[in-house]
């Protein structure tokens, strides 16, 4: 598992000495050229496996901070200021090209060149001998240092290994001097398209093709520190969700086939075998492709333990389906691109007991979860003479065992759906998270009857709900009157993420 590493880089803390933030053993090699002899020492970076670093503050701070952490030693340094967006650029382009950290100058308005003491303990702690400066510098330098205009009077500094760090940084120009720092050093740069790795199709194929690389994260934009790594664990597996990507939505809408596997009583997936199930369920996922703008994704809602009439041996009123029944449809599923969801109902149990019974279903990538209220009984109660609830707080207690399994296993994001067509079925639904990064948190109106009906419990469910809580859609075939059409079903404000049928 990688450490998070968090650098809130203030100015004086470049001017730290000795090897730098990262450690490690650095190796010194002469080099012979026609200058004269000069040793490189690029910090060994393969001695901080399962590290992960967080870079923020701007393009100055990042600059000296990406130096700090990618070099040891370098007697060639390039300078720019960092007001001059073309000096910039071209100071770039020479730090990449001569193998060299890129430093940047602050602008001091009309004054005469200061003493930037940053820069200068940088520069020292480098053991820098040589300065490039591109541009009009707003700084004075030590009088030891030789300072050169001209990158053609200079040649590359060769390096005895690349970095073998994956840099991933923001798209922003305050990343673009410690960019060019990175890919000087040799590192693998990925510039983001997202501020998720999970979400970035170039760093999960970087984190994939580098599994075991330190991380260096450029910019305060990404995911912040204390998230950051358990993000680049699920990006660097490269395991993706049916229709692509590691996290739910917006990249995916879900239209699923709702029962039991051994009886057609209890929805249509019981009513045939895995397989051609999964055909049915990629029909029925079809005909709402023409009224969606994302992916529409087939599923399967598995009733894994069913509300009974009776209290059973275990005296919880609930039916727990074993493994190996539900396991084929799981299997016939990951094979056809088909995401699952477990749905329980509880009884006079809890939803946390009955969702742990089924972990090893869980731990699958393609497989979520759903608790049905509904079914969740008091210990005086009995099924169909009431219905049933839960407090917020059980289901945040679901909430973080399921986020802890899918973070310590570093799985993609997982689907968490809720039950509900009574305000009171979800006690105290504010208070619910649903912000976490490992889980996709839905409520699905669960109601049935005519399209009117329907609509009425939709509206009244849409009320007070949490910030990042996203809706989802179920429609019957017998006990609606009638069965709504996926375009009727999709005119719905907002657009259901998920629509399940029984």
């Amino acid at each position: 598992m990688r450490d998070v590493r968090f650098v809130a880089l203030a100015v004086a803390a470049a001017t730290v000495g000795g090897c730098g933030w990262f450690g490690g053993e650095a190796t010194s090699a002469p080099i012979e050229s026609d200058q004269a002899e000069r040793t490189i020492e690029l910090v060994q970076l393969e001695d901080l496996d399962d590290q992960v670093t967080v870079v923020e503050g701007d393009v100055y701070e990042q600059a000296l901070a990406a130096s700090a952490a990618l070099w040891r030693s370098s007697p060639l340094v390039v300078l720019a200021p960092m007001s001059d967006a073309e000096a910039l650029a071209a100071a770039g382009d020479a730090a990449v090209s001569l193998s060299a950290p890129l430093l940047l100058a602050q602008p001091v308005g009309d004054a005469e060149p200061v003493a930037d003491p940053a820069l200068t303990g940088e520069l020292e702690r480098l053991g820098s001998t040589t300065v490039l400066s591109m541009g009009e510098s707003p700084v004075s330098l030590p009088d030891d240092i030789t300072v050169v205009s001209d990158p053609a009077d200079l040649e590359a500094q060769p390096l005895e290994r690349r970095s073998d760090a994956v840099v991933l940084a923001a798209d922003t120009p305050d990343t673009v001097a410690a960019q060019a720092t990175a890919r000087a050093a040799g590192a693998v740069v990925v510039v983001m398209d997202a501020d998720d790795p999970r979400d970035s199709v170039p760093a999960r194929d970087a984190l994939s093709a580098n599994p075991d690389a330190p991380v260096l994260a450029l910019g305060p934009q990404l995911a912040p520190s204390s998230r950051l790594e358990p993000l680049v664990r699920v990006a660097a597996t490269g395991v993706e969700l049916p229709g692509g990507g590691q996290t739910m939505f917006p990249g995916r809408r879900l239209v699923a086939l709702y029962g039991h596997p051994q009886t057609s009583a209890l929805g249509v997936l019981g009513e045939q075998g895995p397989t051609e199930s999964v055909t049915r369920a990629r029909e029925l996922a079809a005909t709402y492709e023409p009224y969606s703008d994302e992916p529409v994704v087939p599923a399967f809602e598995v009733i894994a333990t069913v509300a009974s009439g009776g209290a059973g041996p275990d005296g919880d009123y609930s039916n727990e389906t074993p493994i190996e029944v539900i396991r084929p449809y799981v299997d016939a599923a990951a094979d056809a691109g088909v995401y699952v969801v477990i749905d329980l109902q509880p009884g006079r149990s809890d939803f946390l007991t009955q969702a742990q019974q089924y972990r090893e279903l869980l731990l699958e990538p393609h497989v979520g979860l759903a608790l049905d209220p509904e079914w969740r009984l008091e210990p005086d109660q009995v099924h169909l003479r009431q219905v049933g609830s839960v407090d917020a707080a059980e289901i945040e207690t679901v909430a973080d065992w399921l986020a802890t399994l899918v973070r310590e296993n570093a799985l993609p994001q997982k689907l968490l759906v809720l039950h509900q067509f009574q305000q009171r079925m979800i006690r105290d639904r504010p208070a619910l998270d649903a912000q976490r990064d490992e889980l996709a948190m839905l409520v699905q109106m669960d109601g049935n009857g005519t399209p009117g009906d329907k609509l009425a419990t939709w509206d009244a469910l849409k009320q007070d709900a949490p910030d990042g809580l996203r809706f989802g859609w179920k429609n019957f075939y017998d006990e609606d009157t009638p069965t709504m059409s996926p375009e009727s079903t999709m005119s719905n404000t907002p657009t259901p993420w998920w629509v399940s049928y029984q």
